[in-house]
């Protein structure tokens, strides 16, 4: 659970934010979920208990997050009175689960999310305990009330998402302690290469091309790539042997990890190569990568890399841009 600060007459009303997709999709979305929670004066609860890597009802949120308060999700599981009422006594229920069952249509409607999530730019509904989902990061629908709001006047869109990101998503020591680890001997400058090649194909010639522009500009660099493919990770050791990289599993069928967690036999441990791909990539001084991963923008994130500091291959990406401009807003 996440204590957040709530006015005492409200203190009992919950947000439970639930999550679909990678980890850079939940964790964006759930920081979104908690400046919801703060604004309709919510304690934030993340359920992660989706069967993402770990089995279906174990939450995977405070195996990788050191979470402050661990009371148990299952308090609210038979709730009936709930905003939206589809998860009336469905708490222990995911958003797969209830697509699956009643929209197996329409996985890829932008607007889905709608009637799974109270609404982000409405008030506060009346029920004690509501539910917080989306695909991806909703942040852009809060604007307004972010602005209106005197704890949060006058701060960006990354700024607070960064800030959320400090303050929620503070890796478990045994992840923080593999970072120290790889950039122990690692001096300035370092970059952080990130090429998701599996369900979704990032541009491989073209980052090993920014990767090779990259080093002629900076010969004493050195290279940090996190990827889940075999096939990425070898195209780069062929160029630029002294790659860094960590012993974790790869993907050789074109199935995200995520999805391919069940056949790991430590599922936990690769959860948290997964996040400490994240958070190495975070502490690099540049960063190569594509805007189509959350997974490479939540690492930006989370280390506050400047734009000018960040190579995105897809930046000229027309298509892509106005997508992601209308996800954004929808």
């Amino acid at each position: 659970m996440i204590h957040t600060p709530v006015p005492p007459n409200t203190v009992d009303k919950a947000l439970i934010i639930k999550a679909k997709g990678g980890l850079g999709n939940r964790m964006l979305s759930a920081a979104t979920g908690i400046l919801l929670a703060r604004l309709n004066g919510r304690a934030a609860y993340i359920d992660w208990r989706d069967g993402m890597y770990v089995a279906p009802g174990e939450n995977l949120y405070p195996l990788l997050f050191d979470a402050e308060g661990r009371e148990n999700l299952e308090q609210f599981d038979s709730s009936e009175e709930v905003a939206p009422s589809i998860w009336s006594k469905r708490m222990a229920m995911h958003p797969t689960d209830i697509i699956h069952e009643q929209f197996p249509r329409q996985h890829q409607d932008p607007f889905l999310y709608r009637k799974l999530s109270i609404d982000l730019r409405r008030a506060d509904p009346p029920e004690a305990v509501a539910v917080y989902w989306s695909y991806l990061p909703k942040i852009k629908r809060l604007e307004r009330r972010l602005s209106q709001s005197p704890e949060f006047a006058g701060q960006g869109s990354a700024e607070l998402m960064s800030d959320i990101l400090d303050q929620y998503f503070r890796p478990v020591r045994e992840v923080q302690k593999q970072v120290d680890t790889i950039f122990a001997n690692m001096k300035s400058p370092v970059i952080g290469v990130h090429i998701r090649f599996t369900d979704r194909k990032a541009p491989l010639p073209k980052i090993v091309s920014e990767l090779t522009r990259l080093k002629q500009a900076q010969p004493e660099a050195k290279i940090f790539l996190a990827t889940d493919s075999m096939e990425a990770q070898n195209a780069v050791l062929a160029r630029f042997p002294d790659t860094r990289t960590i012993e974790k599993a790869l993907a050789g069928d074109g199935a995200a990890l995520h999805v391919a967690s069940g056949v790991f036999s430590d599922p936990v441990a690769e959860a948290r190569n997964a996040l400490i791909d994240m958070v190495a990539l975070s502490r690099c001084d540049w960063l190569l990568h594509s805007r189509h991963s959350t997974f490479s923008v939540t690492a930006a994130l989370l280390g506050r890399i400047p734009e000018a500091r960040q190579v995105d291959v897809d930046r000229y990406n027309l298509k892509l841009a106005v997508k992601q401009f209308i996800q954004a807003r929808a």
